[in-house]
């Protein structure tokens, strides 16, 4: 039987340890609406996202991150019902997690990073939220990097009025 085989979904020879700031979404699983919920309105006319308690452990994992990467900065990011989207930095200096020198050349900083916040996510929600692999986007420009940073901070109000889609 001849199995299907998956498309790489990173860029080739490109290295995701070098400096600069990626676009990143990870989805639930099956498209699982359990993270949150996106909610009327606040005081000035914008939705509020609330978070379920697997919402609330994911949030919870995002900030263990920052203690466990010391090179990666979590700039922007938004916790939507079935999926996140984050707008990583890479300092790309030449530590592994916890400030280790590296031993041998660089490696994927933005998959492990991802990885292990998917693993610890999964512990502390009691099952496996997430769906294989992920999304990424190499910010390519200062517009570029606005334009995420905007896209993060519209994604509930897109929700809202069912327009929630990537389309940068």
């Amino acid at each position: 039987m001849d199995l299907k085989q998956r498309k790489p979904t990173r860029l080739k020879s490109f290295d995701y340890s070098s400096s600069g700031a990626y676009f990143i979404t990870i989805c639930v699983k099956d498209m699982q609406n359990v993270l949150s919920s996106v909610v009327g309105a606040d005081d000035l006319g914008s939705p509020s996202v609330e978070l379920s308690k697997y919402g609330k452990a994911v949030e919870e994992n995002l900030m263990r991150m920052k203690t466990i990467y010391n090179d990666v900065e979590i700039d922007s990011y938004v916790i939507m019902p079935n999926h996140i989207h984050l707008l990583l930095k890479v300092n790309g200096n030449s530590f592994e997690p916890n400030g280790a020198p590296r031993s041998s050349p660089p490696t994927n900083t933005v998959s492990k990073f991802v990885s292990a916040f998917k693993k610890f996510s999964n512990k502390d929600c009691g099952m496996s939220i997430w769906q294989r692999g992920f999304y990424d986007h190499i910010i390519r420009d200062d517009n570029d990097y606005v334009l995420h940073l905007q896209y993060i901070s519209e994604n509930p109000k897109k929700w809202l009025i069912g327009k929630d889609e990537y389309y940068i």
